[in-house]
């Protein structure tokens, strides 16, 4: 029998190919946008999962009260990590990591390497990475150390051994004492080369500062959170003394300061999506996205669905007489929905067969929008051929449940004289419902695809408070030493440069220092003023090179002997301190080590991080610090300059190659990640849209099919086709526009709580919803008038001909 209903089914398919192509073609799209997010989703979800220790690894973070809110820091002092370990017997091991950018050379190869990182002997066995060549627990223990990737290799030996060569790490020489792979993709953290700690053993073992990302290894039956309600210990005993010595006051005092210092452990599979703060090694995700994501894979999954079951019923008027005459020969209701389970069946496996064609042709744009690194082999192999298998099943069953159902429960009586569908408004109904439903959805991934753009425009435009174009970075000017003065000076004698300042701290660089300060004059509580600083190191240039402008008070200069002890701030901590109602110029700031600052100018607030986040307390102090030249220089012949400059450097015959950036292509990597998801948004509107639309193609070829001897009597009676095609028309977009103010308050909501995450940020304009719903209602007029007009204007002798 189940031979006979696949031969059945088989005939069917062939019979409606067209039917069966817009139904195999709709369904195969949504479960490729399945797979597709299912793979991104596994990405997100296993993070960090690959160490064997990652149920057991937890990294010590430490929260600190500023500026009102409780800042973040996803890194401790030197010494935290293991006197943890010393503290506490459930901790097994601690291991540390902090990054260190440097110059590597071999023989003639000499580049910049960005991702090192200095870290302690047992980081590569606790985080289970496995080596090519040397041995793992062995491999970091000895100063001058290093342990390198394959790609590394390749690029300073070539196809040579490089275990036991010889790098030059800065000004220190370092042997090859280990080769890894690759580290994962997901993972938190991704370095070329890893140092020995212990080659830099001179080290202050302070509690109180941050700098060093540090993971404890806990036993097995540890409890994190009775452990963390131990941390307070700690704090009284080591990080309270040091304030207090650091800030010149009474013990009580510098309780008092550190009241709101508390270390917390994080396990390192929640790093990825449960922390983004700026201090994270790496830009990290967000679980909202996962979240979104995945209601979008189910959304996509049940628009399929859908589309597929208002396909099916639209087609039942061809299979009525079947069905009547099988009823007639005996066939029971239940063969007959097993007969069509196993049709939508059938198509479910056709659509999965056609949609691993369209991943496997699509894989290479899906890891480009999406950042990842998905192989094919991801969605071939055992596992997930038993998932495929089980999805094709159940998507089939859910499918073509309904259409097994409305097609097995018609009376032969009706069906045989031909009456089917003279009560089409109690029949349409839950078909009705679902392209509601369908729409809904489309015309909130329209919105929001929208909203998404206008808040990316809005923070890649909007005033930042510094010009950052025309904003060229020479980058690791350091290597100059004492040149690099005489070098800015060459550069400022090109008429080409426009004005030139020596700094480290860059807008949108994340490089920026940090400490706890308090105005000279307190009053009333002591800590009431006691505020984070962020700390920019400048030079009298910098305002002007970058164009950021004074509110009152003057720039810093060299015309001023005093001003080594003065500073600059930004309005935001003019307004922390609690100045906002009195005059900052002449006030002094006391920071961490009891040095003071007396305040010489205001400058107005600039986004010197991510315009995401809400402008923090800044203190410009003018301390000569090498690291890079920032250059203001005009639009023309800038590839010239370029020649220009890298002839200029390589003539001091400088220890480390000549590099730069621009500044606002920076600053346009800080939106990558909201790009992205832009790019992904816009995707799967498309794609909604597209598949919601065919069930609307499909509803209407039903109701249309319905109602075809209604039309015939219409025509004979004297109605034009515009008219026809208007009245079949008017009764789907009701259908639509009820979606579409559905739609409305949903997405509005939903929409707003995403934008709550930036600091600056759009209003939701009326308009947009308009539009939006503009577009929905265009679509769907057009794919509803396919099949009216095609009804209007077709010949009523064919339809009435039977009466």
């Amino acid at each position: 029998m189940i031979r006979n209903y696949i031969k059945t089914a088989w005939r069917n398919l062939v019979k409606n190919k067209v039917f069966s192509f817009i139904n195999v073609f709709g369904l195969a799209v949504g479960l490729a946008c399945c797979m597709f997010i299912a793979a991104y989703l596994y990405s997100e979800l296993t993070y960090d999962t690959y160490s064997v220790n990652s149920k057991q690894l937890y990294r010590v973070g430490v929260y600190a009260l500023g500026n009102g809110s409780v800042a973040n820091f996803p890194m401790v002092d030197v010494a935290v990590g293991q006197g943890m370990k010393n503290a506490y017997p459930q901790i097994l091991a601690s291991t540390r990591l902090t990054n260190k950018p440097v110059f590597v050379s071999y023989k003639d190869r000499k580049f910049k390497e960005q991702k090192v990182a200095v870290t302690d002997a047992n980081f590569l066995q606790l985080f289970s990475i496995p080596m090519i060549q040397g041995a793992t627990k062995t491999a970091l223990t000895e100063p001058h150390s290093i342990v390198i990737t394959a790609e590394l290799a390749k690029k300073y030996f070539g196809s040579e051994s490089s275990i036991g060569k010889t790098l030059k790490v800065n000004n220190d020489l370092m042997k090859v004492t280990g080769v890894i792979d690759k580290i994962p993709d997901n993972s938190h953290f991704h370095f070329d080369a890893f140092i020995s700690m212990s080659t830099y053993p001179d080290q202050p073992q302070t509690w109180s500062n941050v700098g060093y990302y540090t993971y404890l290894l806990l036993g097995k039956d540890a409890d994190p959170k009775k452990l963390e309600a131990q941390f307070p210990q700690l704090v009284a005993k080591y990080v309270v003394p040091e304030v207090q010595h650091d800030m010149g006051v009474s013990l009580a005092e510098a309780q008092k300061s550190v009241n709101s210092f508390k270390f917390y452990l994080q396990p390192i599979t929640d790093i990825h999506l449960h922390s983004s703060t700026k201090y994270d090694i790496e830009p990290n995700g967000d679980v909202s996205y996962v979240y979104i994501f995945g209601a979008l894979a189910v959304f996509i999954l049940l628009l399929a669905c859908i589309n597929f079951t208002n396909l099916s019923t639209a087609s039942s008027a061809k299979r009525s007489k079947e069905v009547g005459i099988r009823k007639v020969l005996g066939s029971l209701k239940q063969w007959l929905i097993t007969q069509f389970l196993v049709e939508s069946v059938m198509l479910t496996l056709f659509s999965m067969i056609f949609a691993l064609g369209i991943v496997f042709l699509l894989l290479p744009y899906f890891n480009d929008l999406s950042g990842k690194h998905v192989s094919i082999s991801f969605f071939i192999n055992y596992n997930a051929l038993l998932i495929g298998m089980g999805l094709t099943l159940f998507v089939g069953l859910l499918a073509g449940l309904y259409p097994a159902f409305f097609l097995s429960s018609f009376k032969i009586l009706n069906v045989l004289k031909g009456s089917l569908g003279t009560e089409p408004a109690k029949k349409n109904f839950l078909q009705s419902s679902l392209v509601v439903f369908q729409f809904t959805i489309s015309t909130a991934l329209i919105i929001a695809t929208f909203i998404v753009y206008q808040q990316l425009h809005f923070m890649q435009n909007k005033k930042l408070g510094y010009n950052k174009d025309q904003l060229l970075v020479l980058s690791d000017t350091y290597s100059l030493g004492n040149n690099e003065y005489a070098f800015k000076q060459q550069l400022l004698r090109d008429s080409r440069t426009v004005n030139a300042t020596i700094s480290t701290n860059i807008p949108g660089n994340g490089n920026v220092g940090g400490t706890q300060v308090y105005p000279q004059e307190r009053t009333g509580d002591e800590n009431k003023n006691e505020i984070h600083m962020n700390i920019y190191q400048v030079d009298g240039n910098y305002l002007p090179t970058l164009g950021i402008s004074l509110a009152e008070g003057r720039n810093i200069s060299p015309d001023f002997p005093a001003d080594s002890a003065s500073a600059i701030i930004n309005q935001a901590a003019v307004h922390e301190l609690g100045w906002d109602h009195t005059e900052p110029i002449g006030k002094t700031i006391v920071r961490s080590g009891r040095r003071a600052f007396t305040v010489v100018g205001v400058v107005k607030d600039f986004n010197y991080t991510s315009a995401k986040e809400k402008v923090a307390p800044l203190m410009l102090l003018p301390v000569h610090r090498h690291g890079a030249i920032i250059m203001r220089i005009k639009p023309a012949d800038a590839s010239g300059l370029l020649r220009d400059i890298r002839k200029q450097w390589d003539d001091y015959k400088v220890d480390g190659p000549f590099s730069y950036y621009f500044v606002d292509e920076q600053f346009a990597s800080l939106y990558a990640s909201e790009q992205r998801t832009g790019q992904i948004f816009t995707s799967f509107a498309v794609i909604a849209v597209i598949i919601a639309s065919l069930g609307l193609f499909g509803l209407a070829a039903f109701m249309i099919k319905l109602r075809v001897k209604e039309i015939g009597i219409r025509k004979v009676l004297g109605a034009s086709s515009a008219k026809i095609t208007g009245m079949l028309s008017i009764e789907f977009l009701k259908l639509v526009l009820t979606a579409i103010f559905i739609s409305f308050p949903v997405t509005w909501f939903a929409m707003h709580h995403w934008l709550q995450d930036f600091a600056y940020r759009i209003d939701i304009q009326w308009w947009v919803f308009a539009i939006a719903g503009g577009i929905a209602l265009a679509i769907a007029f057009i794919t509803i008038s396919f099949q009216s007009i095609k009804a209007a204007i077709a010949n009523p002798v064919k339809s009435l001909r039977s009466e």
